[in-house]
């Protein structure tokens, strides 16, 4: 077979893998099928890993090695891929940041903070800024830019999940940023929301003991994986993958859904606030 055109280095390092990686599969004359024959992965997820999408796991990489002869490099790469694709991440958080692209629904409950999917930047750096006061203001700004690129995803139409998202009253009556700025991150809610791009739900004050009222987490389906939660506190996270917790989780959640506020009455409520923000005021508390 002839030699296809070289790696260009210049690109990304999952990129340059993946890129990699095919053209060692078509030197040796592999299909997808042949290549993947005595492994379980499916041709979707090769497919992705060879466009640079999702990062290659290591019993992958040493099936590749075994089955294309290539002395242990796509081994010795894996963890360079790995970070790569973490970019300012931290390290517990490197499974959902593939997770959430390649996912068919997310969905989230946030008791206490705007997930870092709606995050505006102002908002994203006074957390980080809050969890990490000694830090430079270089690498402040590193993690604001790497959490606001993760919202690529509901730019684009053909790949976009469904995202549903619960939220807690008090992010609406308790603002974190100065007035302003706090409307402007209650207004990105809104257009995502208007775009169709999210569905909202406020879970009020008043409704009383409710599930998952410890928990902040995030239940994630795929066309071609099991559902994954992610549960995260101020400085770790954790993936959950077995079955039975899952299954507990997901039910939470849609207890939890049966008790917030309707998407409509939910958008409408923001939208409120926001605009008392602008104009000076403290939102009214939902009583």
């Amino acid at each position: 077979m002839a030699r296809g055109k070289d790696i260009d280095g210049s690109m990304s390092v999952p990129t340059f893998y993946g890129k990699e990686l095919r053209w060692k599969r078509e030197e040796a004359g592999l299909s997808l099928d042949a290549f993947l024959k005595g492994i379980f992965y499916g041709k979707t997820y090769l497919s992705d890993i060879e466009r640079g999408e999702r990062r290659m796991p290591l019993d992958l990489a040493q099936h590749a090695d075994r089955v294309l002869g290539t002395d242990g490099f796509f081994e010795r790469h894996c963890e360079d891929v790995r970070k790569a694709r973490r970019g300012a991440h931290a390290v517990y958080f490197e499974k959902v940041l593939e997770a959430e692209k390649c996912a068919e629904s997310i969905e989230e409950w946030c008791p206490i903070l705007f997930p870092g999917l709606l995050q505006t930047a102002a908002y994203a750096r006074t957390l980080v800024r809050s969890a990490h006061p000694a830090a430079e203001d270089e690498w402040v700004e590193e993690k604001v830019t790497a959490r606001l690129s993760r919202a690529r995803l509901f730019e684009d139409d053909h790949s976009t999940p469904e995202y549903w998202v619960v939220l807690h009253e008090s992010l609406l009556s308790d603002p974190v940023l100065p007035a302003l700025e706090m409307a402007e991150q209650l207004d990105r809610v809104v257009e995502l929301a208007e775009r169709r791009r999210i569905a909202p739900q406020i879970v009020p004050r008043t409704c009383g003991p409710h599930p998952l009222m410890a928990a902040s987490i995030k239940v994630m389906t795929f066309p071609d994986a099991p559902p994954l939660i992610y549960i995260e506190s101020s400085y770790s996270g954790d993936t959950i993958d077995d079955p039975g917790l899952v299954k507990q989780y997901r039910k939470a959640y849609d207890r939890l859904r049966a008790v917030a506020l309707s998407p409509v009455t939910s958008l409408v409520m923001i939208k409120a606030a926001a605009e008392e923000l602008r104009n000076g005021k403290q939102p009214d508390r939902l009583e």
